[in-house]
């Protein structure tokens, strides 16, 4: 996989933070003089190094799950060019615009990071012998799916490194580090047992200490009170430039010798949703499954472990095909109706693709509808066919016929608010969580793409199946400029005012951060299985009942985490509610602490460093 900097000349790859200084220096030292290197922390990241009033700035510029990237609280784009393009005409954050590029000079070459110089070949080698793919075939399938593997290559990417020993035991770990010589910073690193977890051991002044490499609820790896990776060789990367709370710098790696040089990466299948990946297409995405299933046979699959989460263009050639209008002898439309209201009704169809067929939801406008209905429909058509994600309903396409007929993904179980109402003593409150969770990620997509939604609510959200929720209707949504943060409507509609934060409703303002406000009204309608918010109270007296400081009270069994972000998200002054960036972080922290998921706890007697273990 091709890293999308590699062109920029001011790009210098995987070189450390003094390194990038030092760099700066030479170029002059001038206010806006900039450069951009690999990020250690963040897989896919980089970091932006700048110069302003004789002093240095690093920005983090992280990857997202779309594959768009961005400073930390920053909008996104679709590239690093793009972005630097951006912060080159508006500092929006930074202590000043990007103002003159340090390059390269001729004679120094991008630095490759550790795991760049193996990331074909392990590409190659698990496509291999997961799919039984090779030649052409293999090559096309790594082109297609490097950037959704990557993140899954990379969590097991350790085990190609010659300072990793695999399950051995402390005694044995120092065995091998007094044998030959004992340098201080000599390490190895351990697998501690069948959980997953690591040691790091370290000699120093010919004693060895040992240390836990400890996993936080996020997958997260770290030294106890240390800096968080994505990985564990990032962590050992990160380690050989600063000791972050051991005795010393890693320096030479105690090397393993019985380490297989062509061992296919173990990649932990519980790992792949904590870390956010897309999923490979569904012929693979079933393997995977399948392979899940017999090592962990008591875990329940995720959405991405099925073939419901893939988009139906996964597959290249059907991509080339995508229009907008589709044809009428694609669709077979059933006549069982799914729902309907002013527009029309929904039914259940199916659209005819070149290789396989797909069920599909068509929303068919009355023909006697007028005008207004069915622009209302366009646009809407218009802006689900700029998304695509895994937690939002996507829109296959549009076709004009005997009545015009708006085609979408099928989420066959229905609306959240209906489904939980019925299952009450079905749906555990973690699988509330989990459902809230996928909503918080559609949004979080959503915010990113600077869209605002202004209709989410629990009626909105479709349900695939009891543990898959992707949000829908995009009939009152907007599209923000780049330069807007917020959409300000000329006078009010037919709004549901309940789901509304005060802003929207005396001021006609919608942003991300009143679906902030909607996403805490709706966390509301799933923790109380479907319940009616501000039950019997009209507009007005909603109103009045916000502005007095007064807000609804938790849900019977409502877990309080839950209920204090609901809180947050019903912060009356929008600049100060958390951006969906901050409640998917929230979201997701409290999933994987109560889920079976969730990484083991350290033991206690391997918390402070160093540690005997």
């Amino acid at each position: 996989m091709n890293d999308p900097a590699v062109e920029l000349p001011f790009y210098y790859g995987s070189i450390s933070r003094s390194d990038a200084e030092e760099q700066l220096k030479l170029g002059g030292m001038a206010d806006g003089l900039f450069l951009l290197r690999k990020c250690l922390r963040s897989l896919g990241g980089y970091v932006l190094s700048l110069v302003w009033n004789l002093q240095f700035h690093h920005y983090p510029v992280e990857k997202q799950m779309n594959g768009t990237f961005c400073v930390s609280g920053g909008k996104a784009h679709c590239g690093p060019a793009e972005l630097c393009e951006y912060y080159s005409k508006d500092a929006d954050g930074l202590v000043c615009t990007l103002k003159k590029p340090c390059l390269r000079s001729p004679d120094t070459p991008i630095r490759p990071g550790v795991f760049d110089n193996l990331r074909d070949n392990m590409f190659r080698e698990y496509v291999r012998q997961t799919w039984n793919l090779e030649g052409e075939a293999m090559e096309q399938a790594i082109i297609n799916q490097a950037p959704q593997l990557e993140k899954l290559i990379a969590t097991s990417a350790h085990e190609k490194m010659t300072w990793f020993h695999a399950k051995i035991s402390r005694q044995e770990s120092e065995r091998r580090l007094y044998s030959g010589v004992q340098p201080d910073g000599k390490f190895l690193v351990r697998q501690k047992d069948d959980s997953g977890t690591f040691a790091l051991s370290l000699m120093y002044g010919k004693t060895v200490y040992h240390y836990q490499i400890q996993l936080d609820k996020s997958g997260k790896y770290y030294m106890p009170e240390g800096t968080k990776f994505d990985t564990v060789w990032q962590l050992v990367e990160y380690l050989k430039m600063k000791p972050d709370g051991l005795v010393t710098v890693l320096r030479d790696p105690c090397v393993n010798r019985n380490n297989a040089a062509n061992a296919t990466p173990n990649v932990p299948a519980a790992r792949r949703h904590g870390n956010g990946y897309t999923p490979p297409p569904q012929a693979a995405a079933m393997e995977l499954r399948k392979n899940s299933e017999t090592h962990l046979e008591n875990r329940r699959p995720m959405p991405m472990d099925t073939s419901e989460f893939t988009s139906p263009y996964d597959d290249p050639e059907e991509l080339k095909e995508k229009k907008l209008f589709l044809k009428r002898e694609q669709l077979m439309i059933d006549e069982v109706e799914l729902g309907s209201g002013n527009f029309g009704s929904v039914k259940k169809g199916v659209y005819k693709m070149r290789k396989k067929h797909v069920d599909v939801a068509i929303k068919v406008l009355k023909s006697e509808n007028e005008k207004g209905v069915k622009d209302e429909m366009m646009r809407e058509a218009e802006i689900m066919h700029q998304l695509d994600n895994p937690y939002i309903v996507r829109m296959i396409g549009l076709c004009q016929a005997e009545s015009l007929m708006l085609v979408m993904e099928m989420a066959s179980a229905g609306p959240l608010n209906k489904f939980l109402s019925s299952k009450k003593d079905q749906v555990s409150v973690e699988n509330v969580v989990e459902l809230m969770h996928q909503v918080s990620l559609g949004m979080l997509y959503l915010e990113q793409k600077n869209f605002v939604h202004r209709d989410l609510a629990a009626r909105n959200v479709l349900l695939v199946n009891q543990h898959y929720a992707k949000i829908s209707d995009f009939g009152l949504s907007k599209a923000l400029g780049a330069d807007d943060n917020y959409y300000k409507a000329r006078s009010a509609g037919k709004w549901p005012l309940k789901w509304y934060a005060p802003e929207c409703i005396n001021f006609h303002k919608f942003s991300s951060k009143s679906d902030v406000w909607s996403f805490g009204v709706t966390m509301w309608e799933a923790f109380s299985y479907g319940g009616k918010p501000y039950k019997k109270m009209k507009g007005p007296e909603v109103m009045s009942f916000i502005e007095s400081g007064s807000r609804m009270e938790s849900p019977s069994g409502c877990p309080e985490t839950m209920y204090t972000l609901m809180l947050d998200c019903w912060t009356l002054k929008h600049e100060e509610r958390p951006c969906f960036a901050k409640v998917e972080e929230r979201m997701r922290l409290f999933y994987y602490s109560i889920s079976k998921k969730s990484p083991p706890p350290a033991s206690p007697a391997e918390v402070a460093a160093p540690v005997i273990d």
